[in-house]
């Protein structure tokens, strides 16, 4: 399987397919976490500007994506954190295109997204997972991420758990 690389600007179109096949599948299982309005381009766009968008390609396709970065929502602020003297990353977007789900390819971002995330001085992780997204939730909980309460978002009738991991330090 091939290496997690930093995707760039010219891949747009591949991105904007996973996304696409991730969200139809989602929505097929009755999963409506994703919709036409999110992610959308303006957001795949700024994620790979900034570099934060890291992905899998298989061939010249990108099979499964993950988004790194320092940006928290508004809803965070009310969230009770473990980590309040640190510095603490985000993970958005984790996708993996339904044809490689199963394959561990999820858990394979995650220990990337780990291992990027301790290497550029952070000391924990947070994140949202729609709490209908049953797979996704197992797969945090069962990577040691500790749930810290919801949020409710625009337009989602279901709320989201917060997750964090507090890195070693």
């Amino acid at each position: 399987m091939a290496e997690i690389t930093t995707l760039q600007v010219d891949d747009l179109q591949a991105v904007k397919s996973l996304y696409t096949s991730v969200t139809r599948n989602l929505r097929k299982s009755g999963n409506y976490q994703w919709d036409w309005i999110y992610p959308n381009v303006f957001i795949m766009k700024s994620d790979l500007k900034n570099g934060h968008l890291f992905g899998i390609r298989d061939d010249k396709a990108i099979i499964a994506a993950i988004v790194i970065d320092d940006k928290q929502g508004a809803a965070y602020a009310s969230m009770d954190w473990q980590d309040h003297e640190g510095k603490a990353a985000c993970i958005h977007r984790l996708a993996v295109h339904p044809d490689h789900q199963g394959k561990g390819l999820g858990s394979k971002l995650l220990r990337f997204a780990e291992a990027y995330i301790a290497s550029h001085g952070y000391t924990s992780i947070r994140l949202d997972v729609y709490a209908e997204n049953a797979a996704a939730l197992g797969m945090y909980q069962r990577g040691g991420y500790s749930e810290r309460g919801k949020v409710r978002y625009p337009f989602r009738k279901v709320p989201y758990f917060c997750f964090e991991k507090v890195l070693n330090k």
